[in-house]
């Protein structure tokens, strides 16, 4: 019964940092590049686009393929990183529960 008890005891303190890191997630922000830094897109660890930001030389028509394909780099830069955010903060909570393997909750 202890052993239960103290299962119920972790759950209930992975479910509270659960959501404190639900709520710290939102607050990191990582920033994709590409070309150079000619195009840059900021979006959260949870994955939502903040801000893009396009330097004014690929503002022009004959740029626009050009354009297109810097901003998906930029995203899937962004979303690399945020993906590495995420994962960060998930081992760092679930690292010292002593979870069996494969069940890291990730």
């Amino acid at each position: 019964m202890a052993d239960f008890l103290g299962m119920m005891k972790q759950a209930a303190q992975l479910q509270s940092k659960m959501q404190a890191m639900q709520e710290e997630l939102d607050r990191v922000e990582v920033e994709g590049i590409s070309g150079g830094g000619l195009v840059t897109v900021r979006m959260t660890a949870k994955m939502e686009v903040k801000g893009v930001k396009i330097d004014a030389s690929l503002m022009k028509a004959e740029e626009r393929e050009i354009l297109e394909d810097l901003l998906v780099t930029a995203h899937n830069d962004a979303r690399r990183k945020a993906e590495a955010a995420m994962q960060e903060k998930m081992q760092a909570l679930t690292g010292g529960l002593g979870l069996p393997p494969g069940l890291g909750l990730t």
